[in-house]
């Protein structure tokens, strides 16, 4: 029996995932100029002709991984402003940060590190400096959001804010097995999001 677009569908993300994994794990361990598209197709353990079925090459596999990574962004972002007071959008922007990096700490690492390239690695500054105009845009809704609560200096309290999530997520990266996730969670709403107005 055929299967179904549903199921091609469904067998097609498979695979860009698998392969995505393996040049997120090389890309960090090797780097991605010293990562070839053979390296990516054996670790994923799949051909190199299925690879190029998605990807041309290896910039169009991280443009892909970058784009991934902005809606993933979004997304939390998203959901934080479909809620009502300004409060919980924070609350579910931490939530969603922190679970993100728990249970994908190699994922964060990867965009960390693509980030905080050189600007003359033409390559890399293109992907870098998408995802940090995304940072940008984040932070900007946040010092809207910040507004909202009435604090005194809504930017000053989003550099804040984002310095210790930022921290907090690398922290999680660095000491995977002994950060107090939970804990950190419920620290950072009650000393961001409980509306109290700093002075």
């Amino acid at each position: 029996m055929p299967r179904t677009p549903e199921e091609n569908e469904r067998i097609r993300q498979a695979a860009k995932e698998k392969i995505h994994t393996a040049a997120m794990t090389l890309f960090v361990k090797k780097g991605y100029h010293a990562t070839s598209i053979d390296d990516v197709a054996k670790f994923a353990q799949i051909s190199k002709g299925l690879l190029y079925n998605y990807y041309k090459g290896k910039e169009e596999l991280l443009a892909a991984m970058v784009q991934v990574r902005i809606e993933g962004v979004a997304e939390v972002m998203n959901a934080a402003l479909e809620l009502q007071s300004p409060a919980d959008q924070l609350r579910q922007i931490v939530a969603g940060a922190i679970d993100n990096v728990s249970a994908r700490p190699d994922i964060y690492r990867f965009f960390l590190n693509l980030q905080t390239q050189p600007e003359d690695d033409h390559i890399l500054a293109t992907y870098s400096s998408q995802l940090n105009e995304e940072s940008r845009k984040q932070f900007e809704v946040q010092v809207k959001i910040f507004k909202q609560l009435g604090v005194p200096s809504p930017r000053m309290r989003s550099l804040q804010f984002s310095a210790a999530l930022q921290g907090a997520m690398l922290m999680m990266t660095t000491y995977p097995g002994d950060f107090p996730v939970e804990e950190i969670k419920v620290q950072m709403m009650h000393e961001y999001c409980d509306g109290t107005i700093v002075e």
